[in-house]
């Protein structure tokens, strides 16, 4: 059950959040041929001061979309999820791919709890393995 959360300065952040969100998902639907209806994430508009990051490198409008999901896929479509965010989010957003970074962290079912069940033992509508 592949959960976002991303993160940027706030200015640049709430007006697109609608867009981004859109954007996010679709790619995590492709890549891991997850139903689109089953959105789960979190967005964390941060005061500048807060969110420090090389500016010589990024601008102001820089974001982070960490991704945690279930141990179980492929490199290979792990890597598509990258290639999509990097499709999609620049197209809906005009965020610089340079100021996208994506972060995604796996960890076994067992390690999750999901509406009231353990992660390893929640019958799921959609395949973790590919």
């Amino acid at each position: 059950m592949p959960q976002a959360k991303i993160y940027g300065i706030r200015e640049h952040l709430v007006p697109i959040r609608d867009a981004l969100s859109d954007a996010v998902n679709e790619s995590i639907s492709v890549a891991f041929s997850f139903p689109a209806e089953r959105r789960l994430q979190r967005f964390f508009p941060m005061d500048a001061a807060d969110f420090i990051y090389p500016k010589h490198e990024r601008s102001e409008r820089y974001t982070i979309i960490e991704i945690e999901t279930f141990q179980g896929r492929s490199k290979d479509v792990l890597k598509t999820l990258v290639r999509e965010i990097y499709q999609r989010v620049p197209a809906a957003t005009g965020l610089a791919p340079r100021d996208v970074d994506v972060i995604i962290s796996e960890q076994p079912r067992h390690a999750w709890g999901l509406m009231g069940e353990c992660g390893d033992e929640i019958k799921l509508t959609y395949k973790v393995e590919i």
